[in-house]
Parts: C-alpha cells; sequence; structure tokens
C-alpha cells in the first residue's frame, strides 16, 4: 500500500482549507495523509488574495463561522509567527459613493454588529484620515477592524510544514483517482497515481473540484467554478492601508448570477504591490483572458483611488472559486456515504474560512462536540438538486 499503511485522516488537496484541515487534525493527535495532485496552493489557493473577512459576510451561518476564523487565525499568527504566513490585521474599510448606499450599508453595519462583529461607522472625513488616498467622492463608510490578510500559499505551505512535524505525510502530483468501498459501502481510503492509500475517514477539500471527488463516492456536491480576475500593480510605498472596497461588493458576492460582475476591491500587501478586483461570472473553467473585465476593474480602481491612473500594472492571474448555490460551504461528515467528510465550496472565502473549517473537522473526526452547528452546511442539503 503507498500510505504505508491506513491511516486516521486522508485529506485531499493540499490548498489553504486541505493544509488547515491536515494541520488541525495532526494537531490534535490524528494520523494524517495529504494527496495533492498538483504542487501545494497551486489551485484557486494560489490565486487568491488572502482576505480573511467579516465585513462581506451578512449575519447567517456564514459570518459565524466567519468569527470564529478570524479568532483562530490570530491565534495561528501568534503561535506560528505572523512573518512565516505574512499575516497582517490590516482591517477593512468600506465606502459608500451614494446616499442608498450609506443607508444599506449602515443598516448591514447594524446587523453585524448585533452577531458580534466590530464595526465603527465612520464619515467622509474618517475615510479620509483612514486612506488619504481615497477620493473625496464618498457619502460615508464602514471600519471593521477584525478584517485580515495572508499570504495563501506561503500561508498553506507552512501549516502543511506544522502537519509534517506532527506527524504528517504529504504527497504531490498525486492524482486521485477513484475512491476506495468497504463492503458496507463507506469509503475506506483513495487509489491514485502512485497507488492506493487506506484511511478511516477522507476529507474532500479539493476546492473548486470537491464535486468531482463527491461524485466518486457516488454523492451529489454541487460545487462549480466562479471564474474571477485580479491586477497586480508595480511595488509602491504604502499607499493602500486596508482592504477597501465598495458597498455593492457584499451584493455581488451573494448574487447568483452566472453573467459578469464587478465591484471595486482594492488592498495593498507587505510587498508593496496593490492588489485589485473583483469580477465574478460562472463560465466553466475557462481560462481566457478578457481584456475587457480587466479595463472595467482598472477603471473602477482608479475612481475610488485616482492615483493609481499613474501607476504601472505588472500583471493580472484569475482563478476560479467553488461557488455552491446557496453560498455556503460544504462542511462535515456526509451521511451518505459513510467515512467521507467534505471541506469544500467556500467560494472566494477559502482563505478565511480555512482555519474554522479544519477546526470543526478535527473536532467532528475525534469525536468532540463541534464549536458551530455544522447543520447548514450540511453535505446533503443538495441532494433534491441532483433530479
Amino acid at each position: 500500500m503507498a500510505g504505508g499503511g491506513p491511516v486516521d485522516v486522508l485529506v485531499i488537496g493540499a490548498g489553504m482549507v486541505g493544509a488547515a484541515c491536515a494541520y488541525s487534525c495532526a494537531a490534535a493527535g490524528l494520523r494524517v495523509t495529504v494527496l495533492e495532485r498538483g504542487a501545494v496552493g497551486s489551485g484557486t489557493t494560489s490565486a487568491g488574495e488572502g482576505n480573511i473577512l467579516v465585513s462581506d459576510k451578512e449575519p447567517g451561518a456564514e459570518l459565524e463561522l466567519a468569527l470564529l476564523s478570524v479568532r483562530l487565525w490570530a491565534g495561528l499568527a501568534e503561535r506560528i509567527g505572523a512573518e512565516r504566513l505574512e499575516f497582517e490585521a490590516k482591517g477593512g474599510v468600506v465606502v459608500a459613493r451614494t446616499a442608498e448606499a450609506a443607508e444599506g450599508l449602515a443598516a448591514l453595519a447594524a446587523a453585524q454588529r448585533d452577531r458580534g462583529v466590530e464595526v465603527v461607522d465612520v464619515t467622509a472625513a474618517e475615510l479620509a484620515e483612514l486612506e488619504p488616498n481615497l477620493t473625496r467622492e464618498v457619502s460615508s463608510g464602514a471600519y471593521y477592524p477584525q478584517d485580515m490578510q495572508v499570504q495563501p500559499v506561503l500561508a498553506a505551505a507552512e501549516l502543511l510544514r506544522r502537519s509534517r512535524l506532527l506527524g504528517a505525510t504529504v504527497h504531490t502530483g498525486c492524482e486521485v483517482l477513484g475512491l476506495q468501498r468497504g463492503r458496507d459501502g463507506a469509503v475506506v481510503g483513495a487509489t491514485t497515481s502512485a497507488g492506493e492509500f487506506a484511511a478511516r475517514f477522507t476529507v474532500n477539500a479539493a476546492g473548486t473540484w470537491g464535486g468531482d471527488v463527491a461524485a466518486m463516492a457516488g454523492v451529489h456536491v454541487p460545487v462549480l467554478p466562479r471564474k474571477g480576475f485580479i491586477l497586480v500593480t508595480e511595488p509602491l510605498p504604502r499607499v493602500v492601508r486596508h482592504k477597501v472596497y465598495s458597498a455593492d461588493y457584499v451584493a455581488n458576492v451573494a448574487s447568483g448570477d452566472a453573467g459578469l460582475e464587478t465591484s471595486v476591491v482594492v488592498e495593498g500587501t507587505r510587498a508593496g504591490t496593490v492588489l485589485i478586483g473583483a469580477s465574478r461570472e460562472r463560465v466553466g473553467f475557462d481560462r481566457q483572458v478578457s481584456l475587457p473585465v480587466l479595463r472595467r476593474l482598472a477603471a473602477q480602481a482608479i475612481d475610488l483611488f485616482p492615483f493609481l491612473a499613474d501607476v504601472t500594472l505588472l500583471r493580472s492571474y484569475l482563478g476560479f472559486r467553488p461557488y455552491c448555490p446557496d453560498h455556503l460551504p460544504v462542511i462535515g461528515a456526509d451521511p451518505r456515504a459513510p467515512g467521507l467528510v467534505h471541506a469544500c465550496g467556500h467560494e472566494g472565502a477559502g482563505i478565511g474560512l480555512a482555519a474554522a473549517t479544519g477546526h470543526l473537522i478535527a473536532q467532528t473526526l475525534t469525536g468532540a462536540v463541534p464549536d458551530l452547528d455544522l447543520t447548514p452546511f450540511r453535505p446533503d442539503r443538495f441532494a433534491e438538486d441532483a433530479a
């Protein structure tokens, strides 16, 4: 057997969520093996901005998950070292350009505040103090001190390095070809390009390809790709202090529209580059670069930060968010396929929600009572869609 005998947990996927699952399970004393068909963080993780946000979450199950995750990420940064993750508790700023947008943002902030989010309503003058280079054509805004950022591939690699120190093994370049079933129908491991791996539990952390892994076990989990572009500027002094985005970003994140949507998101990084997003469209795994989309993102960014008109763009990149129709991830044991546990479908919030997801998976697999009720994230909630 390729894995050298059965382990407790087989994690499929070495992106941010898979890495967090591996780390939390290994830290809980479980024997862990990670399988990744490419390199660590080479899928959606490599195309993300590294955001850990509560600001873009409406009250509900995802916000509760995000609040748990920001606490866990802060603990990881303290324990591992912020520099090893490029962790930065930078805070987020949401900007309203019109009276209508300001009213909607204030209502959202009030509802989030009632659920435990730290959020401060700010005036146009206070926005200028938070972000001196921001356009003055703003109505009001909200400041979210709990918003954070990591460098996603670096963070995933570091969590896997820590997992190895705890006894886990990681196999890259190892493609999962099928899931193994026991006589009772339970999932007991995987068949891969490197041989067979046996485990008590198999965690589907395959991100955008989570639906494909689920199908190997004969169950339906409707994870679909949602394409998005990011622009990267030349390195600059710290000209954008927070993650800054327009109030319509929250609506676009929650939208189920398959067509193109863009809403401006601008943030600086520790390396000095400025990241500009965000676009969303469901076009399958189409990797074609769209110059009209890139131009629209650049124009929206300049509208928010006029100085960007004179800044050079170094590159753009695209990725595929693992989208679920109800905008909630799939987390927990699958009652339709005993032994299979899901941790996928986080859409564009996978980096931020990874710490909580890994923590909850480890609690589930060790028999502990999870810190959150996993019912809203249950894998079989989509069963009727399969018909």
